[in-house]
């Protein structure tokens, strides 16, 4: 049998609380169902940010604008840009706009090519219909920049006293670091800017530890990640969660060498060092093969019903 070529999108939004901004954004979403499925939704109130998953098969010519999904992620940030002011936003996760970001994967036959040529053509639409300066990584980007390069640039790891971002980006009152990719030279202050992107899949794994003390999370954080001189392929930041709690959130950039297990245990040894307590992580999403497996099942079920 076959295997498809699929691309899957994953879309942030600096929003977890506004039932009717998020149910407009859904809605969009839903709107190229059966040709796009929304496979997944992660709310995090803590951070006050969501994360959609969005599948679709490939078309031949992958960055048409014909392609459904290049139209159903159109659809969804600028349902997400009228719903969402990064002005009123608070949360405990770092963000950059009211879109926040765009990683496009290749699923089951695709290739991480044929996903590239996708997201640059999803970013032109989104800078110039939408006028949000649009940031490229990855394989989408001509020098291959890590998303972690740009986000450094635009100062997304900088982080507040109190662990909260609060409101529009100091970056809207002055001109941007780098020049976008697309879109305008200045961000407005409700919609911030955008950074999109192409990769192989990447794993979002977080730990939770049972402290208040943020810096000593960040300290586990940082002894965990790749840049810090921990586990090769992994990104990690210390973040406040919850009431009186804080975790260890992680990209894990190349799942199939160091995966979720390394990533608990060093955390457990680090936070025990430290004499805090920590709990079982979680993922974000579901695996690449299960998200396969649910598209294809919602596919089916849509076609019976048609």
């Amino acid at each position: 049998m076959l295997r498809p070529m699929l691309a899957c999108c994953k879309l942030y939004v600096s929003e977890g609380r506004n039932a009717a901004a998020l149910r407009a954004v859904e809605q969009a979403a839903r709107r190229h169902h059966p040709a796009v499925v929304l496979v997944n939704k992660f709310v995090d109130d803590a951070y006050n940010r969501v994360g959609y998953t969005l599948v679709s098969r490939l078309t031949l010519d992958a960055a048409s604008p014909a392609s459904p999904l290049r139209h159903a992620v159109f659809g969804v940030v600028g349902a997400a840009l009228e719903a969402i002011d990064l002005g009123a936003h608070a949360g405990a996760h770092p963000r950059l706009g009211a879109v926040d970001h765009v990683c496009f994967h290749p699923l089951a036959a695709a290739s991480l090519r044929d996903v590239a040529t996708l997201a640059a053509g999803v970013a032109t639409d989104i800078g110039h219909e939408l006028q949000v300066p649009t940031f490229l990584y990855g394989a989408a980007h001509r020098e291959g920049r890590t998303l972690a390069a740009i986000r450094r640039q635009l100062g997304y790891f900088t982080s507040p006293r109190d662990a909260q971002w609060r409101g529009p980006l100091p970056l809207h009152k002055t001109t941007l670091p780098v020049a976008p990719d697309a879109g305008p030279d200045a961000p407005s202050p409700s919609k911030g800017v955008l950074v999109l992107g192409a990769t192989a899949w990447v794993d979002n794994y977080n730990v939770p530890v049972r402290t208040a003390d943020v810096d000593a999370v960040r300290r586990i954080a940082r002894s965990v990640s790749e840049r810090g001189g921990g586990l090769r392929s992994v990104q990690a930041m210390g973040l406040a969660h919850g009431d009186g709690g804080a975790e260890v959130a992680c990209n894990l950039l190349d799942p199939g060498s160091v995966g979720a297990g390394e990533v608990q245990d060093m955390v457990e040894r680090l936070a025990r060092e430290g004499g805090f307590e920590v709990g079982e992580g979680y993922f974000t999403d579901f695996s690449q093969e299960k998200i396969v497996e649910l598209y294809l099942e919602k596919s089916v079920q849509a076609e019976s019903c048609s």
